[in-house]
């Protein structure tokens, strides 16, 4: 038994079981992330319930648990209609239940508002003064007409867009003249004011016809009725897409699923963040991270060379390094506070002070932002980099050095040449911890720049094209925000999980380019090669 213990036997076999534990706990976190949020875009079957009091009810089934007296089961539906219905979600007593059926005559509608609709299709009106059969084919195919207006209307909206961020620019060109002291009769101060009167009447006209554009393309309509036999009717304008769940095949299912799924990627969201594509929020999730790196890994490799080739052995490097040890341990929310004073009330008020002093008491740099974010990022993740930076440079054998130096390298060509190289996969390391620790904070953004909806991405077609003063969207936050700040929960729980499984993959991608980077470098600049 001595031997036993001596030898590390039960050490062994503990490591293996922590390692097991942890790999378990992590591939049942992805199995429930996969499980609830795969199956979230497949078009499931609508049932009609025809209940024991004599009403019906069209509904998807979610779930089946036990009644609160444990004496029977209960089915949660989603109902939809929740502008007739109030509210989206129903449990529904089996014993309440006298038939269930499947009816191809239902129709599911994506709306832009107010949530999807069921119900069967009574009376189609195409706005043209034409009677249009009310089927299910010519409603799509109607839909289809409809799409037209919709990119017109998108057109219109970033015509004025671009003609309101026209007149912002002169706007504060105006008050900077204010500022200055530049007389009224200016010529300059003359020709802007020409153009904004110019701009002015150029959007109110954009506006009228936009409005009178929207009136018309909402004459399109189609009457549809619920399961008790309620009516409602319903602009063409408002519905995103319609289709019967109950007759489609599986390959139909398959496309609409793809749809949906290029539909998450590439659209932006709506109702509150609930439906919709995430762009927004994956755009500024990337964005973040990219601009973090460009902070964080060169200062986290300077530092780290300059500790483990230049500094002197000493008290001060001791402490540094004592203070680079704990820092990886602060909680992220300190590092938002100590954003929001220092980059945002210090810096960013200085830059306004300095640079915009016309725009105050609005603030320009003095509020949060995508570079304000980033860099109270890279203050939490620097450590991660110093560190595994410090290990990779500490790990290489003494004798490469001695051989550099021997062949007449300097200091700075061997610690470029061979250090830095043989070195690298370590630090890469050091990057991967760093983006994956980024990627998943959320507490230090919501103080320092992150908003439920952005109106505009840190990237556009105006000079200077990136903007790191602008607020963004992002995916950590809006899980949060759609799992515990939606005012319908229910709704909102299947968006949390595609949101989820949208971050990990984005996390797991990421993480596979530098960790394949990683592997080249391991090849290449393995000891063994030299």
């Amino acid at each position: 038994m001595d031997k036993f213990w001596r030898v590390g036997e039960p050490m062994v076999w503990l490591s293996a079981a922590a390692l097991s534990l942890t790999l378990l706990s992590a591939i049942t976190l992805l199995v429930v992330i996969m499980v609830n949020g795969l199956g979230v875009f497949w078009p499931s079957p609508v049932e009609e319930l025809h209940l024991t009091d004599g009403s019906r009810v069209y509904g998807e089934l979610i779930k089946t648990e036990e009644t609160a007296d444990k004496t029977g089961l209960r089915r949660q539906y989603k109902i939809a209609n929740r502008d007739l219905n109030g509210l989206d979600f129903r449990w529904i007593d089996e014993a309440k239940i006298a038939k269930v059926s499947t009816p191809g005559k239902v129709i599911v509608l994506e709306r832009m508002e107010h949530g999807d609709f069921y119900g069967t299709l009574k009376r189609l009106d195409s706005g043209r003064d034409e009677t249009v059969p009310a089927t299910l084919a010519n409603l799509q195919r109607q839909l289809q007409l409809t799409e037209k207006h919709h990119v017109q209307l998108a057109d219109m909206d970033n015509k004025l867009n671009d003609l309101s961020y026209r007149m912002e620019q002169i706007r504060l060109k105006l008050r900077k003249y204010d500022y200055q002291g530049v007389s009224k009769e200016a010529p300059e101060r003359q020709a802007l004011e020409r153009k904004k009167t110019r701009l002015d009447s150029e959007f109110g006209e954009l506006i009228q016809q936009q409005s009178q554009y929207v009136k018309d393309a909402r004459r399109a309509k189609a009457l549809f009725a619920d399961a008790s036999g309620r009516e409602k009717e319903i602009a063409l304008l408002d519905i995103v897409q319609a289709y019967a769940p109950n007759l489609m095949s599986f390959g139909d299912k398959l496309i609409f699923y793809g749809h949906k799924l290029v539909e998450l990627i590439v659209a932006e969201p709506r109702e509150s963040n609930t439906e919709g594509g995430l762009f927004p929020a994956i755009f500024g999730t990337v964005m973040l991270i990219f601009v973090m790196s460009l902070f964080s890994f060169p200062l986290g490799v300077i530092a780290a060379v300059y500790l483990r080739e230049y500094a002197k052995d000493g008290l001060v490097v001791r402490i540094v390094r004592i203070a680079v040890n704990n820092l990886a341990g602060i909680p992220s929310i300190v590092y938002g506070i100590f954003g929001l004073g220092f980059f945002i009330y210090g810096i960013g008020h200085g830059i306004d002070t300095i640079f915009f002093p016309e725009r105050l008491p609005t603030p320009t740099f003095g509020t949060g932002g995508l570079l304000w974010a980033s860099l109270t990022l890279a203050l939490l993740t620097v450590p991660v980099v110093i560190v595994s930076t410090e290990e990779a440079l500490g790990a290489i054998p003494r004798e490469m050095r001695e051989g550099s130096y021997a062949l007449g390298s300097t200091k700075f060509q061997t610690l470029m040449r061979v250090q830095l190289p043989m070195a690298s996969p370590g630090i890469m390391t050091g990057l991967i911890l760093a983006m994956a620790r980024a990627a998943g904070e959320v507490a230090p953004l919501m103080i320092t720049g992150v908003v439920k909806l952005a109106p505009s991405l840190p990237i556009d077609g105006h000079f200077p094209f990136i903007h790191l003063d602008r607020k963004f969207m992002h995916l950590g936050f809006h899980i949060y925000d759609i799992g515990f700040q939606s005012p319908n929960v229910e709704a909102a729980k299947p968006m949390v999980f595609v949101t989820t499984l949208l971050l990990v993959l984005i996390v797991l991608l990421m993480s596979s380019v530098a960790i394949h980077l990683r592997n080249k470098m391991k090849k290449r600049y393995t000891f063994g090669t030299f």
